[in-house]
């Protein structure tokens, strides 16, 4: 009996002491950081869904570019055939890797939307109006869920270099995660100058 007594507790003390030292922050955070990564993977599937039917629709319009076209196919290959697993959270290197492919794809299809602006019946296409609408609300979507996602990430980062949950995460190798960062995403995604003048003389 006294002996049960006291392991009961030590039980109850080892409790106190994980909760003290971060252990279920540790679990809240890191169910967070999953159900965030798994809306940003939603949101970037969502777009990747919508690119062959922009593209069928481009297709349609006559001596459109041929190579902006081709930009924007072989970057959604290369983004969907990384196979982004919740390990890829944890992996530095492989988030990376998704970050740029990503990053490129995007830049492909400003590029190609800027490029569609400078064809009048793509101007006047409700079909292909409709698709650009539904992708700018896409993209819209994709920034909401990577700040919610860098936002979580942040905070479980902070928690696991923190003082004492620190050796929380130590004793259980709980390491800090990758995190999307602006490096040259803002180049990669400006729209190019387009002249319409060239365009319009086709």
């Amino acid at each position: 009996m006294t002996r049960r007594l006291w392991l009961f507790a030590l039980a109850f003390v080892a409790t106190l002491g994980l909760s003290g030292c971060g252990y279920n922050d540790f679990q809240r955070l890191d169910e967070q950081v999953k159900a965030a990564w798994s809306e940003v993977l939603n949101q970037y599937q969502r777009r990747a869904d919508l690119i062959p039917n922009i593209v069928a629709t481009v297709k349609g319009e006559a001596n459109f570019e041929q190579e902006t076209l081709t930009r924007v196919i072989e970057a959604r290959s290369r983004a969907t055939s990384i196979q982004a697993t919740p390990a890829l959270i944890n992996d530095p290197a492989a988030f990376e890797k998704f970050q740029r492919a990503q990053g490129e794809l995007s830049g492909a299809l400003s590029r190609l939307m800027a490029v569609a602006e400078a064809y009048p019946t793509l101007r006047a296409n409700q079909a292909f109006q409709d698709l650009r609408v539904q992708l700018e609300g896409t993209e819209n979507r994709i920034t909401v869920a990577r700040n919610r996602y860098i936002k979580t990430v942040a905070d479980y980062n902070v928690l696991t270099r923190s003082f004492p949950t620190n050796l929380t995460a130590m004793l259980f190798s709980y390491a800090v995660k990758p995190n999307f960062t602006v490096q040259n995403e803002a180049t990669i995604s400006a729209p190019p100058a387009v002249s319409f003048e060239k365009a319009a003389s086709k």
